[in-house]
């Protein structure tokens, strides 16, 4: 054999070999391809999951902040709506041309005669003397007092004191018929 056939023989081994060491490598390069491929599908997957957990979980926290922040301006605008309902009772009842004045002012002053006594100072509001003075109480008339209409009944210099103001009585109405009057406002 020459040298010449010999080292033809060595190339031709040399390639053969570093044929089948190629394709090796490549099957090997196939394999760890597609493994990644796996892998990095999985984690695409796994990533993909918890991003759209984490997006459902921030439009509940989202829904529930903006219903809440609706739920509170529905609350404040009710509460205005009520402190205006509650400012034109006001503004109505203190007023001197109220309608059925006169006769509120009797009833109460009946009701005062039957609660007290002759030795209560009667203490009216400012706008009311005159009309308290000209029903012909059986109490003695003291200093006024400020409201929007009625009296005080006092004894024993103010340690004893019935209140038939219209403010008061305006509160315990609209304090037990705040549920209905809500419902009419806002039904």
């Amino acid at each position: 054999m020459s040298l010449d056939k010999l080292a033809e023989k060595i190339v031709a081994a040399a390639d053969s070999e570093a044929d089948s060491i190629i394709s090796a490598a490549q099957e090997e390069a196939k394999s760890i391809k597609a493994v990644a491929k796996k892998e990095a599908a999985a984690i695409v997957e796994q990533l993909k999951q918890e991003a759209e957990k984490e997006a459902a979980q921030l439009d509940t926290e989202m829904s529930a902040a903006a219903r809440q922040h609706n739920q509170k301006h529905i609350l404040i605008a009710k509460r205005e709506e009520l402190d205006a309902t509650w400012q034109a009772i006001l503004d109505l009842v203190g007023s001197a041309s109220m309608k059925g004045r006169g006769k509120l002012l009797k009833s109460l002053l009946a009701e005062a005669s039957i609660q007290g006594d002759k030795s209560m100072v009667l203490r009216p509001v400012t706008l009311d003397r005159k009309a308290l003075k000209d029903l012909d109480s059986k109490f003695k008339f003291g200093d006024e007092i400020d409201g929007l209409g009625g009296f005080l009944l006092e004894a024993d210099g103010g340690a004893v004191s019935l209140d038939f103001r219209f403010e008061s009585r305006l509160q315990d109405a609209w304090n037990d018929n705040l549920a209905s009057v809500t419902e009419t406002l806002f039904s």
